[in-house]
């Protein structure tokens, strides 16, 4: 009989399926639901709600509870063995939160098949609307609460990570300021994954130590709810926060809703759901201290393990409570892909093989050559004004350009990753950029290890599905080990491996050190 796990990703656009067969080590299938194009009602763009302020970035969770009717409804219709499944998982966007009254937990608990979702949860949300990730509205809510915390760096070594407009604390104070009547009706405060939770296993569900850790709110090192965070965000919190628990630890049974309208196994056990970065470390799978994941995207993120807890007292980095134990860090940097366009755009280089063919005409370290290429407002470093700035580089010298936006990105990634205290040993790559073998070599180069690339399509669900099975293992007695479990899922490309040149390690070492004087330099400059 097939083991067959569930896992399930609630991103910002659209929801997704994952379904595994352990014993089989196979995905036997994936599904996506685009939230716009699937639920017009809700009238979303890019799942997104309308708002004449530009900072200011909700969601509907009715959107995101018919969402779930809907999927299961088209994995039923497609087929898939739902009464096999043996347990449930899931991953939602980060930092993004659902407001509950008292008439949730019985809402939840007594979930009428014969109703969708959304007639089930008529009436049991304190507010309306859900303030998701690429909300920029709390910048005041943020330094009040640093301040509260003593700045930056006690901020961070407590938390986790600095104040952040997106994170839930801050939105969570802007809330209790602007609308106190309906603060005071929230009886629970869940975030996306725990919401999602809930609606599976039908009761109120603990939020994880991986999303949990972004929030502002969470001891990052005892993994627990801070007094001191608490205080400093709105009063009586800590009444209306669920409890912290690991992620895919069993929270009971399946709600009979999902057994009767669907097929699903009424022995089918849900679990506490995590964020979709941490859910991403084992669906990439990022399992032991010194596993590093680069995305190449649109933003550039870099993505580590590491077993002892160490925070960023400069607050531009994050550190959340890993799945699979230990600590995840992540660290964003805004001038990523576009960067790496705009740069081939400028010199009118026709493709990427062309781009490619001229980084290799420059020796790596460009002769001293250094570019910070900041064609947008910066996250890590702190820039708050675009700007291009060039040290003993030409900039009519079309080569060196190419290339110095190549060493600058990647040289930025080690000079900020350095207070991890971890080296990286191994490096997955992945994003439209990762089929780039010159950049892979200026990543192997400057980072000094092996770099692989890895093509997970929905990495989260695939590691809420992995998630899952860990649950039901661990509650059948099985004690699993990680790397046995990811085996054969997150694998990298045959034949991708790139390996450090020493010589160019060399260089880039000394390097390092110019850079870092560069862009102290080009920072004070602004």
């Amino acid at each position: 009989m097939a083991k067959l796990f569930l896992g399930l990703d609630s991103s910002t656009q659209s929801l997704s399926a994952v379904v595994i067969d352990l014993d089989s080590r196979k995905v036997v299938y994936e599904k996506s639901l685009n939230f716009d194009q699937a639920l017009p009602q809700f009238k979303t763009r890019n799942g997104v709600l309308p708002n004449r302020d530009p900072l200011v970035k909700h969601s509907s969770p009715l959107l995101w509870a018919a969402a779930l009717d809907l999927l299961f409804a088209q994995m039923k219709k497609d087929g898939v063995a739902l009464g096999k499944v043996l347990a449930v998982s899931g991953s939602g966007q980060q930092h993004g939160s659902v407001y509950l009254n008292e008439k949730a937990a019985e809402a939840l608990a007594a979930l009428d098949p014969k109703k969708s979702l959304v007639e089930n949860l008529d009436g049991v949300f304190a507010r309306k609307t859900s303030p998701i990730w690429m909300d920029s509205s709390t910048a005041k809510e943020c330094a009040e609460i640093r301040k509260k915390l003593g700045g930056i760096k006690f901020t961070a070594s407590r938390t986790g990570s600095d104040t952040f407009e997106r994170f839930t604390g801050p939105q969570i104070r802007k809330f209790y300021k602007t609308d106190p009547k309906s603060y005071e009706k929230t009886v629970s405060i869940a975030l996306v994954s725990s919401f999602m939770a809930s609606l599976l296993a039908g009761k109120i569900a603990p939020i994880d130590f991986g999303d949990g850790a972004g929030m502002n709110l969470m001891d990052i090192r005892r993994k627990n709810w801070n007094h001191d965070a608490l205080k400093a965000t709105a009063p009586s919190l800590v009444k209306k926060l669920p409890l912290l628990a690991e992620s895919g630890r069993l929270i009971g049974p399946v709600s009979p809703y999902f057994v009767q309208k669907y097929g699903l196994n009424p022995e089918a056990l849900a679990t506490v759901w995590t964020g979709d970065n941490p859910a991403s470390v084992i669906g990439l799978g990022l399992i032991k201290p010194g596993q590093v994941a680069i995305s190449l995207g649109t933003s550039d993120t870099y993505l580590g393990t590491m077993e002892k807890c160490q925070t960023d007292e400069n607050g531009e980095g994050h550190v959340f409570g890993s799945p699979t134990g230990g600590y995840l860090t992540l660290i964003c940097f805004k001038n990523g892909s576009l960067t790496r366009e705009k740069v081939r755009e400028l010199y009118k280089i026709s493709d990427w093989k062309k781009f490619g063919e001229l980084v290799a005409q420059t020796p790596p370290g460009n002769n001293g050559g250094i570019l910070l290429p900041w064609f947008e407002a910066e996250i890590v470093p702190r820039v708050n004004r675009p700007g291009i700035h060039r040290y003993d580089l030409d900039e009519k010298n079309v080569a060196a350009n190419c290339r110095a936006v190549f060493e600058a990105q990647l040289l930025s990634m080690r000079l900020h990753s350095q207070w991890m205290q971890v080296a990286p040993e191994t490096i997955f790559v992945t994003g439209g950029a990762a089929a780039d073998r010159a950049l892979l070599q200026v990543v192997a180069d400057v980072m000094n290890c092996r770099v692989l690339r890895i093509e997970v399509s929905k990495s989260a669900a695939l590691g809420a599905a992995l998630q899952a099975a860990h649950g039901w293992l661990v509650a059948v007695d099985k004690n699993p080990k990680w790397d046995k479990l990811v085996a054969g899922f997150t694998a990298p490309l045959a034949g991708s491996e790139i390996r450090p040149d020493k010589a160019a390690v060399r260089v880039y070492h000394k390097m390092l050190e110019k850079y870092a004087a560069c862009e102290d330099t080009a920072i004070y400059d602004l």
